[in-house]
């Protein structure tokens, strides 16, 4: 059963600050005898560590890669949302509010997305005085541009590279802490097991990757901060390192996973290109301010883009959708552009994209304008595919990308284990069943810098005096002995098949069946094609080296046998869910013009699924959803 979710009482407008006063705080003197582990260094996880550091906190921050700048928070290159009205064309918190929950197709707390509209406005005063180089007009006032699903400009970039500057940003506050012994920053350390002990989080088990050394650290309090699972999917825009091991082993622990069904299909990636590729790259979703998207009327079109006239495409957003035409929300436009290629309709060598046109851009405001606004992202398309996008369109097909779905988190950001928080894509709380662009960046900031390094006190008040569970203790011995006995399975099963080639036909599996459609048949199916892989799996596998050096094998194999374990969860969440909403497409329902058709009666809630061991499914327990300001209604962007 679901605790409470500490949703507070009063206007929505007025919850946050409320909320803010009434809970328990750690006095400065205080804090430094606390110890919070944070792991994951990309924004959610350096912003956190940071803040928390410069509160006086002493923190732990573990990241896999050889440097936090490696995050995978880097690659959102589009925008970070904030509610400035910079543009004075009627946006405010309120608006952003709406749009998000709208945009969500109304399966998030309003409360905690209300609170996220408001501390977006503090973001960029933040990360503009910590140098980032958003982009400015001619004045000097920072520029805003368009995104999917709102018909304001409130998104501020640095060119098409916005989360490498932002991450520069707080990577630079984090380290600041470091250099003054605030921080302590493990690299190359991954996290293999959460420790629990009388029901509180007490500290982790992490693997060093360079030489194989399993250690426990212990702490009053673990933050997740670990991204996304959309690599479950194999071929998506995630870095390949992106895994699901750090949330899983905590739901394996106790901590509820919510809404895993909710995955994003981002409308522009360029189109796979080679059975044998290992990951998809993302184009910015800026792009679709000022490129149009089309294809030829005439299947199978064997002419050039250019050779096409106009009367013979089919702009098939800004036809269906006149109100936001190439700017409507990333399921929307997704699933439109599944529709043209299933329908004949596919451009490219594979026939499997759509056109994303500048040629209209180019002739109104000029190449160099085109050029300013977009360089990085137009040479980055020209050097994977050698095309150069300034004399003929880019071809987009969409990728999985985002992961809706996380541990469940109450409004304190805490999972359902006392003392575990989870922040940013790690969690489930803010984007419904789709996420807006843009929103990415703001919310993983927005928990680090704004959120946890308030509500992170009311848990730790109370234990002021206690002392962290000291890692020789029997559930820390415990905890290790399970992870040297798992990484000593692997190597021991002496198959024939590596971890690679069952991650990419578990991918398969899950992107025919779980994809951008879902339909009952191919969802049991899923469920028992995933079972069958995974008996393989531990049967087959072969893992080559030792354990006590450098293996990225065993790292590999870790991570895809939770993500079989995921796969399975996700099916059984999507057939449960029988309605559509945002980025989970039920074919069994759908409106008279193909749209997802909500069952508001009957789903209006979290799906949370608690662990029962590895052989029995999850128990599912349900968060109603209460819409208190925004009124259900059918989504519309025509």
């Amino acid at each position: 059963m679901l605790p409470d979710s500490k949703t507070p009482a009063g206007p929505m407008a007025d919850k946050w600050d409320n909320h803010k006063f009434d809970i328990k705080l750690v006095n400065p003197a205080n804090k430094r005898k606390f110890k919070i582990i944070v792991i994951g260094t990309g924004l959610a996880g350096a912003s956190a560590a940071a803040t928390l550091g410069e509160l006086g906190y002493e923190v732990d921050a573990f990241t896999f890669h050889d440097s936090p700048r490696r995050a995978h928070s880097i690659a959102a290159q589009g925008g970070i949302n904030a509610a400035k009205n910079y543009r004075n064309d009627g946006d405010s918190v309120h608006r952003l509010f709406y749009d998000t929950v709208k945009g969500g197709d109304y399966r998030s707390r309003e409360a905690n997305v209300h609170r996220l509209a408001q501390v977006s406005v503090d973001i960029i005063d933040q990360m503009a005085a910590q140098g980032v180089p958003f982009a400015r007009e001619y004045g000097g006032l920072l520029d805003n541009r368009s995104f999917g699903g709102a018909q304001v400009s409130r998104t501020f970039y640095a060119r098409g590279q916005t989360g490498q500057q932002l991450l520069l940003g707080a990577y630079q506050q984090m380290m600041r802490q470091v250099a003054v012994g605030k921080v302590k920053l493990h690299t190359q350390m991954e996290m293999l097991d959460l420790v629990v002990k009388d029901g509180h989080a007490c500290g982790i088990v992490c693997r060093n990757l360079t030489t194989g050394e399993i250690s426990s650290h212990s702490g009053h309090a673990v933050v997740l901060a670990t991204g996304g699972y959309g690599n479950v999917f194999y071929l998506s825009t995630n870095a390949m390192a992106c895994n699901v091991t750090a949330a899983w082993r905590a739901h394996r622990k106790g901590a509820f996973f919510a809404n895993p069904c909710f995955t994003q299909i981002h409308p522009t990636c360029i189109p796979v290109a080679d059975e044998f590729q290992s990951k998809l790259t993302l184009m910015s979703e800026s792009l679709r301010n000022d490129g149009r998207i089309w294809v030829p009327r005439t299947p199978d079109e064997t002419r050039g883009p250019t050779q096409v006239p106009e009367s013979e495409r089919y702009y098939y957003l800004e036809e269906k959708y006149p109100a936001f035409g190439n700017l409507v929300p990333r399921d929307v436009a997704s699933r439109n552009a599944k529709t043209v290629v299933d329908q004949g309709m596919g451009v490219g060598p594979l026939k499997n994209g759509v056109y994303l046109d500048f040629a209209d851009a180019i002739r109104r405001d000029g190449r160099d304008t085109i050029e300013e606004k977009y360089g990085n992202l137009f040479q980055m398309y020209e050097r994977i595919t050698g095309e150069d996008p300034y004399a003929v369109p880019m071809r987009i097909y969409p990728a999985t990308h985002y992961t809706m779905g996380g541990l469940w988190v109450d409004y304190n950001l805490m999972t359902t284990i006392p003392g575990l928080y989870a922040t940013g894509e790690a969690n489930f709380s803010d984007h419904g069943a789709n996420r807006l662009g843009a929103s990415a960046l703001m919310q993983g900031l927005a928990d680090g810098y704004f959120v946890l390094p308030y509500t992170i006190g009311d848990y730790l008040a109370p234990r002021l005096g206690d002392v962290p569970v000291p890692t020789d203790d029997p559930v820390f011995k415990a905890a290790e002995q399970g992870v040297r006995e798992r990484i000593r399975h692997f190597l021991s099963i002496g198959g024939t098949k590596s971890p690679d080639h069952f991650h990419r036909e578990l991918g398969k599996l899950v992107w025919d069946y779980i994809g951008m459609a879902r339909n009952a048949t191919g969802l049991e199916k899923a469920i028992t094609e995933v079972k069958a892989l995974s008996e393989e799996f531990w049967a087959d596998l072969r893992v080559l080296g030792a354990a006590d050096t450098l293996n990225s094998s065993i790292e590999k194999a870790g991570r895809v046998a939770d993500f079989f374990e995921l796969a399975e969860l996700m099916a059984r969440d999507a057939l449960d869910r029988n309605e559509s909403c945002g980025g989970h497409f039920r074919e069994e329902s759908q409106t008279e013009e193909n749209e997802a058709l909500r069952d508001d009666e009957n789903y209006a809630h979290v799906s949370a699924w608690e662990w029962n061991g590895p052989d029995t499914p999850q128990t599912k327990n349900t968060e109603q959803l209460t819409f208190e300001v925004v009124k259900l209604t059918q989504r519309s962007y025509k």
